[in-house]
């Protein structure tokens, strides 16, 4: 066992991954060293965090930012932390677009980047990818079907010929077009398999999240976009699985739970004992289901399909719109069904530029948030 003290950065230390990646570095304690911490508005929480942990580095969005705390601290922006040489590991756990700009000052440093926000490869794929090759940054997949994919492909001579993505389903698996036109934020923010913060499971409730994960596979691992599937697993045990040439198939099975992927991140290539992970009880394991998806019922999966396969700034304006339409739908401004609406009308409206610069992708990400604000405004055509 190496026995070396990581030294952790992890932005959105008060989001739902950011507590699990905490929860694991008590677990595995002293192996880790928290160096850094960035929240957004909870400031009750990372007042918490910083009494615990005594992080020397903190960012905080919320104004004024903590004081009343018994350990001192320095305050820095989130590209400062994401570069700081006193940094081995950053945890990118922030949602939506806040995550870009410090994922790619992380891997300009050639830092190991836990990645849990998957807005910043879906945006600037080519650019992240490019710069961690420059650099020799390791991208570690943070979420639980990419983490699958990657620990299925450890010790394999030969790349894999494809790629499948399991989802759950999400709640409205079996609901008629008719029932998902009156879904509710308070249903939509129940799903059956994991806890999540609110951005990301109204993106698993419409099989947006399961579409930026393709376009987010493609760029991990570098696999064509004709050769990554998605396959509906209500069970959540298979985590994804690999194709290979002479047909075989492998899978990674766990109980779902986000601490177990955050943790092989953090620890790789090494496999540590954690007590306070569950495991899977086989007897009670009764079957493993699938299923194809819905396209026509669930058509945010389809736009982000179609979106990664003719790329540019597509992606920019997918994430911005979808971002801001879960919004409006958490503040019951839309309807469930209206966030797919409003998305595809921006991408039908947008002219996209080839190979874009990060100012191109900003630029794209502008533009699209306040169309969407803008018809929303308007009334949503049917």
């Amino acid at each position: 066992m190496d026995n070396t003290v990581t030294r952790l950065a992890i932005l959105g230390s008060t989001g739902s991954i950011g507590r699990q990646t905490l929860d694991v570095v008590r677990s595995l304690s002293p192996r880790f060293s928290v160096v850094a911490l960035a929240a957004g508005q909870n400031l009750d929480l990372l007042k918490q965090q910083i009494e615990e942990f005594r992080p020397r580095y903190v960012h905080c969005e919320a104004e004024p930012t903590p004081t009343d705390v018994s350990t001192s601290y320095e305050t820095l922006s989130l590209e400062e932390i994401a570069g700081h040489e006193e940094i081995d590991t950053i945890v990118i756990a922030t949602s939506g677009k806040s995550g870009l700009l410090a994922t790619l000052a992380a891997v300009r440093t050639g830092k190991n980047v836990a990645l849990a926000n998957k807005e910043s490869l879906v945006m600037a794929g080519e650019i992240i990818t490019r710069e961690a090759r420059a650099s020799g940054a390791n991208i570690l997949p943070v979420d639980s079907e990419h983490s699958a994919i990657w620990q299925c492909l450890q010790g394999e001579a030969q790349s894999a010929t494809g790629l499948i993505l399991t989802a759950s389903g999400g709640p409205f698996r079996s609901y008629s077009a008719e029932q998902l036109e009156q879904v509710t934020a308070e249903q939509a923010l129940k799903h059956p398999s994991w806890q999540m913060g609110p951005k990301i499971t109204i993106d698993s409730a419409t099989l947006m999240n399961k579409g930026l994960e393709i376009i987010e596979a493609h760029w991990l691992f570098d696999m064509p976009f004709e050769n990554i599937r998605v396959i509906i697993h209500p069970q959540s045990i298979i985590h994804s699985m690999v194709e290979f040439a002479d047909g075989s198939v492998k899978a990674q099975l766990s109980y779902p739970d986000m601490r177990l992927p955050i943790q092989y991140a953090l620890t790789y290539p090494e496999r540590l004992p954690n007590p306070a992970l569950p495991r899977i009880d086989w007897d009670k394991i009764t079957e493993l289901t699938f299923e194809q998806p819905d396209l026509n019922k669930f058509p945010c999966l389809k736009l982000a399909m179609e979106v990664g396969r003719t790329g540019g700034t597509n992606p920019s304006v997918l994430c911005a719109a979808d971002e801001v339409a879960v919004d409006l739908f958490l503040s019951e401004a839309i309807g469930f069904t209206d966030i797919a609406r409003l998305v595809q009308q921006v991408l039908a409206e947008h002219k996209t530029t080839a190979h874009p610069t990060l100012e191109d992708i900003l630029t794209a990400d502008a533009w699209a948030r306040q169309l969407v604000s803008k018809l929303a405004g308007g009334g949503i055509p049917c």
